[in-house]
């Protein structure tokens, strides 16, 4: 029998807590999580876990408490207490332990698997896929795979989370893996989409159908309303604490991040580390995501000691420089540090000094740590409506691409960045910035377009790539972009590419013979790479001219064929707009894209030449010297930070880190904001204390040479 649809208790509008009500999440610096194995009740060492805890400083943790394996004498029927648990309360035990040293405790579960007996009384619990067959375990195939918007969780997993906050009153409870495992064809998730939207659930990703458009919309206000429903059971009984859900991020998370920076207090990115081509500045890429929509609420980065990808070696341990540079990343760019190890039985002991020297570092320099707010002045704009409506079924390349190359621009030009939502640019989001990024950010709406026009009127400047805006809100494609008027450009309706062998040719003005700035370092060629896709766009202004111009593919086979046949176009390949202090830079090709596919060393600087003259202010930090380093500042209350991470390795685009490559002497000169002086500088890791020049509201310190990062302290008190 089809099951009827359901109403969720707890899905009223969220209500964000009273200010005081609870004041334990900006308390935690450094935390420690032990996800426990079934089998650790009679093989770990209890103590040595406890000991580390206090060795590291670590003032919160998160310990394994239930769902998938019940690590208390739970009273929930069909709760698996572990089958080596016996009379013991080792869940308690933890919890007693870790108070005794002061730490906020966070109780971990799992909700996303069933075992046998669960499947048996409650088949309905279970995931279903299309083809109408429940779903066996991918991992463990003696287990099955829950649904996260049905009865499990709204019934089962919310007596769990009762019954531990009753028992153990802690400060929280963080479930992994509670927004499901792919799209489920259940009788509960086919009533419920069809009482909502008249429709059954769709059979593919396709954002032309509507089916498939409302259930992302779907899908998201079912995990919200189970999020709220957890939470408001929780607070019922322990009003200071929360339910913290694992997920979020930038463009290609499932959950609106606008949702989840009102819905969070704190939060927790899950990116543990780094496997294939993923750069070492990753883990900072989601700080600036997470914080573009919480604002100054407490985030913290999870970090594994063990290998991450596709095979999965939970018992692993990473190298030691490895470990370092993500963890350096994630401090560099506001997050604080979280490390999990699974399985409290320690095979292989070379992840603990590493993890413990950068914890007690931390510790050492903690009033550094606690930001305030960060101090650059350019954004990329991330956009979740361009990754869903536009992205489709391939959202890594059609968007996040463009991202990632952008994003590896700004650091090897040493440009300290946030990021921005797309859904958040209004001036209390985007005043504190002189430039937005919008990296092939496609689909915006109407409003969102005029925001961008305000912003520009404000005094802000753009730099835009590609189809930035020829796509409204869901996808659907303009006769012409939204923001033709501040581009100077139309579409003309044509989308050219993957182009071979084409070319952009360096124009140079009539009268000086020099060329626009933005091409400085170029003076030596005639003509660079061209990028992969193009717009066929024409000027709003016929008399436009611009400093880079289309030489169209020519034969790149035969050999004896190879040149072209047009050697010179007035075809724009940038449109460069300026009105007092605000600056317009458009590309109408995919720089970025191409940028993080070739790694041309000319699209990398010509992209800094943009971004510097858009921008058109002095940077708040520069620094000077050899090597590639992701670059931050940061104020704190009496304090200003310069974080520099040296990324000079030759594993930085595969890793991981064998061992660090010192860089040499760095120039650093830092703009204080207006009304500060210095009181002393200190470099943080090598623990010195430099000579310095203070003038005009500038510091100019000498850095002697970077291993693996660098944090030059700036104390400031204000002008007498």
């Amino acid at each position: 029998m089809a099951a009827k649809p359901d109403e969720f208790p707890g899905s009223q509008a969220h209500t964000p807590p009273n200010a005081g009500e609870a004041d334990w999440f900006d308390r935690p610096m450094r935390w420690s999580q032990l996800t426990l194995a079934e089998n650790d009740v009679q093989a770990y060492d209890q103590q040595f876990w406890l000991d580390y805890f206090a060795e590291t400083h670590s003032d919160a943790v998160c310990l394994s408490a239930g769902g998938v394996v019940a690590y208390y004498p739970t009273d929930v029927p069909l709760h698996h207490r572990s089958n080596w648990l016996g009379d013991r309360d080792l869940f308690g035990e933890l919890v007693d332990g870790c108070r005794k040293h002061g730490m906020i405790v966070v109780a971990r579960t799992d909700s996303h698997a069933v075992h046998q007996d669960v499947y048996e009384a409650h088949p309905d619990w279970v995931a279903v896929q299309a083809d109408g067959k429940p779903r066996r375990h991918w991992a463990s195939p003696d287990m099955w795979v829950a649904c996260a918007l049905g009865p499990y969780s709204l019934e089962f997993m919310t007596e769990i989370h009762r019954e531990i906050m009753t028992r153990y009153m802690v400060d929280g409870i963080f479930t992994n893996r509670w927004d499901g495992s792919g799209m489920c064809y259940c009788e509960h998730c086919q009533a419920n989409f069809f009482a909502a939207y008249g429709m059954d659930l769709p059979r593919k990703v396709d954002p032309a159908d509507a089916s498939w458009r409302n259930y992302t919309r779907w899908y998201q206000e079912r995990l919200f309303a189970v999020w709220r429903l957890w939470d408001a059971e929780i607070r019922k009984i322990n009003p200071a604490a929360r339910f913290i859900p694992n997920g979020g991020g930038g463009a290609l998370s499932q959950l609106d991040m606008t949702t989840v920076g009102v819905m969070a207090d704190t939060l927790f990115a899950d990116r543990q580390g780094r496997s294939g081509l993923t750069p070492p500045w990753a883990s900072g890429k989601d700080a600036k995501e997470y914080r573009a929509t919480l604002g100054r609420k407490p985030i913290v980065g999870i970090f594994s000691v063990g290998l991450e990808g596709p095979y999965r070696w939970k018992d692993s341990v990473q190298s030691p420089a490895e470990i370092g540079i993500w963890v350096a990343e994630a401090i560099a760019n506001g997050l604080r540090p979280w490390y999990t190890k699974f399985a409290g039985t320690i095979f292989d002991k070379r992840w603990l000094k590493p993890v413990s020297d950068i914890y007690n570092w931390h510790y050492r320099w903690e009033k550094y740590m606690r930001n305030e707010k960060p101090l650059a002045r350019v954004a990329l704009v991330y956009s979740q409506q361009t990754a869903t409506f536009y992205g489709g079924a391939n959202p890594e390349a059609r968007v996040e691409d463009h991202t990632l190359g952008m994003y590896q621009a700004l650091v090897e030009a040493r440009i300290p960045f946030e990021m921005v939502h797309d859904l958040l640019l209004d001036p209390q989001h985007i005043s504190q910035f002189k430039l937005l990024i919008f990296a092939n950010i496609a689909a915006l709406s109407d409003q969102q377009c005029e925001q961008v026009r305000q912003y520009l009127r404000a005094g802000g400047s753009i730099l835009a790539t590609h189809e930035t805006s020829l796509f409204d809100e869901e996808g659907r494609q303009r006769s012409d972009f939204g923001l033709a008027d501040v581009f100077g450009a139309h579409f003309k309706g044509r989308l050219a590419g993957p182009m071979k062998n084409s070319y952009l040719r360096l124009e140079r003005d009539e009268a000086s013979g020099q060329t626009h700035p933005i091409l400085a370092g170029l003076d030596e060629t005639e003509r660079i790479i061209n990028g992969l896709y193009w717009l066929d766009v024409t000027p709003a202004d016929p008399s436009h001219s611009a400093p880079l111009t289309i030489i169209p593919p020519y034969p790149d086979l035969p050999m004896e064929m190879v040149y072209p046949r047009i050697k010179q176009t007035d075809i724009a390949a940038i449109y460069l707009h300026e009105s007092g202090p605000s600056r317009v830079v458009y590309f109408p090709w995919d720089i970025e894209r191409t940028y993080w596919e070739v790694m041309d060393v000319d699209h990398g600087l010509l992209l800094a030449n943009a971004i510097r003259w858009a921008m058109n202010e002095e940077q708040p930090v520069t620094v000077s010297g050899q090597g590639l380093m992701d670059l931050t500042i940061w104020q704190q209350k009496e304090s200003i930070t310069v974080h520099m991470v040296n990324l000079t390795n030759p594993m930085m685009m595969k890793g991981p880190f064998r061992e660090f490559f010192p860089i040499g002497a760095q120039q650093v000169s830092v703009r204080l904001p207006a009304g500060l002086q210095v009181k002393s500088v200190r470099l943080l890791v090598s623990d010195q204390t430099p000579a310095y020049q203070f003038t005009s509201g500038q510091v100019v310190v000498q850095v002697p040479s970077i291993l693996d990062r660098e944090v030059l302290a700036i104390d400031v008190e204000k002008n007498t």
